[in-house]
This record gives C-alpha cells, sequence and structure tokens, in this order.
C-alpha cells in the first residue's frame, strides 16, 4: 500500500467502544515524523477525557509497523535544539500512552525497529503476527537506541535488552513472546481479528477498575516489592468498596448473571 505524502499521518476510526489509531506514512515506512509524534500526542489528549472509550489499539499501513524515527527528517538538521526538542516529544507521547486510562494494544503486522520497537514496548499489550520482526537496530547506523531502551529494556530485562541494542539484531514473533516484548502472537490472516476480539473483550471490562488498575500497576513496577505491596494492598482495599466489585462478588457467591458494569 502506497499513500500519498499530503494524506493525514495518523487515522482514527471507532468500533463501538474501541478506538483504533493507524500510523498512515507507508511510504517511509510508517517513520515517526515530528508531525506523526505530534499526531499521536493530540489523539492521546482527547482519549484521555473520552469515556466512550475503553481500550484503544495502535495499528500501521502499509508493510512496516514503524522503522523508528524518520531519519531523513533527522538529517535535516545538525542542531542539537532541534534533536532534543524532537526526542522530549517523543518521550512525552510514549509516557502518555502510560498513562492513559484506557489499555493500549500495538497491533504489529510486519517489521517494528527502533522508536518503532519502542511504541511496542510503550503499550500496555502487544498483538504481533507470525511475520512481524522486531529490532533496536540504531546501532547499525552509528547510534545507540537510547530512548528505544527505556521501554524495551523494562519489558525484556536488562541482558535480553542488551542483547538487542548492541547487536542492533532483528527477533522474530516467536522471541519477542518469549521475552516479553509482545503478549500475543497470531498467524497473519487471524491478527485483526484476534485483536479486535481483546480489544472487546477488555472494553467489556468495568472501566473504572481497568483504569485504576492500570494506573496502580505502572505505578507499583516502580516501585520495591514492600512498597509495592503496600499500594495495591491501599488499591485492592478501596476497590472492593466500589460499587462494581461488590455486585461482581455478590454475583459471583449467589451465582446470579454478571452484572452491568457502572463504575465510570
Amino acid at each position: 500500500m502506497t499513500a500519498a505524502p499530503n494524506e493525514p499521518v495518523l487515522l482514527r476510526r471507532d468500533d463501538g467502544p474501541v478506538a483504533i489509531l493507524t500510523l498512515n506514512r507507508p511510504h517511509a515506512m510508517n517513520a515517526l515524523s515530528g508531525d506523526l509524534i505530534d499526531a499521536l500526542q493530540a489523539e492521546f489528549d482527547r482519549l484521555a477525557s473520552d469515556r466512550s472509550i475503553r481500550c484503544v489499539i495502535i495499528e500501521a499501513s502499509g508493510r512496516a509497523f514503524s522503522t523508528g524515527h524518520d531519519l531523513r527528517e533527522v538529517a535535516s538538521s545538525h542542531d542539537r535544539a532541534v534533536h532534543h526538542d524532537l526526542l522530549v516529544r517523543c518521550s512525552a507521547m510514549m509516557l502518555s500512552i502510560n498513562r492513559l486510562p484506557q489499555p493500549v494494544i500495538a497491533k504489529i503486522h510486519a517489521i517494528a525497529t527502533a522508536a518503532g520497537c519502542q511504541l511496542v514496548a510503550a503499550c500496555d499489550l502487544a498483538v504481533a503476527s507470525t511475520e512481524a520482526t522486531f529490532a533496536t537496530s540504531g546501532i547499525n547506523n552509528g547510534l545507540f537506541c537510547g530512548t528505544p531502551s527505556v521501554a524495551v529494556g523494562r519489558n525484556v530485562g536488562k541482558k535480553r535488552a542488551l542483547d538487542m541494542l548492541f547487536t542492533g539484531q532483528f527477533v522474530d514473533a516467536a522471541t519477542a513472546l518469549r521475552d516479553g516484548l509482545v503478549s500475543r502472537v497470531v498467524p497473519a490472516d487471524k491478527l485483526d481479528a484476534e485483536t479486535l476480539s481483546l480489544a472487546r473483550h477488555i472494553a467489556a471490562q468495568p472501566p473504572q477498575q481497568i483504569a485504576k488498575g492500570k494506573a496502580m500497576f505502572h505505578r507499583h513496577m516502580e516501585m520495591n516489592l514492600a512498597d509495592a505491596y503496600a499500594h495495591a494492598t491501599d488499591f485492592m482495599a478501596d476497590a472492593m468498596q466500589s460499587e462494581d466489585a461488590r455486585a461482581g462478588i455478590d454475583a459471583f457467591v449467589t451465582k446470579k448473571p454478571k452484572p452491568d458494569w457502572k463504575g465510570r
């Protein structure tokens, strides 16, 4: 698939409570240009207050998920301030995924490299086609993938991350699943259906508990073990007082049908 450079760099369509964002720079392998970074940030800002959306999918058009930063754009300036600004905007966009109340699922049909691999790692979940491949390949162009190392390292652990970062070598979908970079791998012809089914399943769960649980999880993952347990304990004690939890527990105990979730 090809697209003219003047087409929108990011598309959005909603499937009920699921928002689907499509990276739309297929002519540039969906490289994360400044415009695409800004478009993603703007969409995340809108989604943050949109209570009708319960889950988000990030997918891509063309023959790549994303090959990372647009190196033609990077090469157009030798000004550190320009490069720093681009990276600050990109890091803020990645952090916005973490801070969204909705779970975000990356749907990877093909290669995801450098900051494209970072985008996969930044998402809460990732469903990959068996044909997808992953790399932090900046080193092959003389550039260690510093900002991608933040998200990738937190997904796969130090030694696996440094293996990817030092070598720039590709890993296949099965390896990415083994190492924790993605959460599911499915045949290419089932990728669309399986990802949407997962998103709809999550969207049907109690939304307040999903949003608060996501925030709690990301926070405790940055704590030491004792503090993490204390934080999670307080969270669950509060959660047990919620209308949804009381209704859900009562339905389980009394063998009633699952209730309609009220929390927002």
